[in-house]
């Protein structure tokens, strides 16, 4: 059973809840610091993961959780204080025992895209601290959204590497 009330999947990312820049996350710069991103990326992957049935109750219940393998973010436009901001998450992919996943944070009111994350997620045998697979109602769980949001075209950045601008 999901965490929270769950109905069919919609062809559509997942929304995370509107969130607030605090102000102990500005920098010296006077804006959101690169940490903070990761901070407010992993809340909404916590929400998503909820609607899965893989969150706290999970771990506590049923001895599983996931530990994040690969994380690459692109800071794109600079986020403020004040800024209202909502993350956008697509599941791109999952096999047995992984999840990708490709996130954008947006400028809630204005649509702006800030900064994008994608990510590989590894499902955990906690009692083992090792990579498991995912229980069967689990599975088609996240069947089911990863189908739904296949129907949605993909957002640009998806599979990215980190290097050098080419001189051609």
């Amino acid at each position: 059973m999901p965490e929270t009330a769950a109905s069919a999947p919609k062809a559509e990312p997942f929304r995370a809840s509107i969130m607030q820049i605090e102000p102990q996350w500005i920098d010296y710069n006077g804006h959101l610091n690169m940490a903070y991103y990761n901070v407010m990326f992993d809340r909404a992957i916590d929400q998503l993961w909820a609607e899965l049935g893989i969150g706290p109750t999970y771990m506590k219940e049923r001895g599983g959780s996931t530990f994040t393998a690969e994380c690459h973010v692109r800071y794109l436009r600079e986020i403020h204080l004040g800024d209202p901001v909502q993350i956008l998450v697509w599941l791109l992919e999952a096999d047995n025992k992984r999840l990708h996943t490709f996130e954008e944070m947006r400028h809630a009111t204005e649509g702006w895209l800030s900064a994008t994350s994608e990510n590989i997620s590894l499902h955990m045998d906690m009692s083992s601290r090792k990579v498991a697979p995912f229980p069967p109602d689990i599975s088609e769980r996240i069947a089911a959204v990863t189908k739904a949001h296949s129907a949605v075209s993909r957002p640009e950045g998806i599979g990215r590497n980190v290097a050098m601008p080419s001189k051609r």
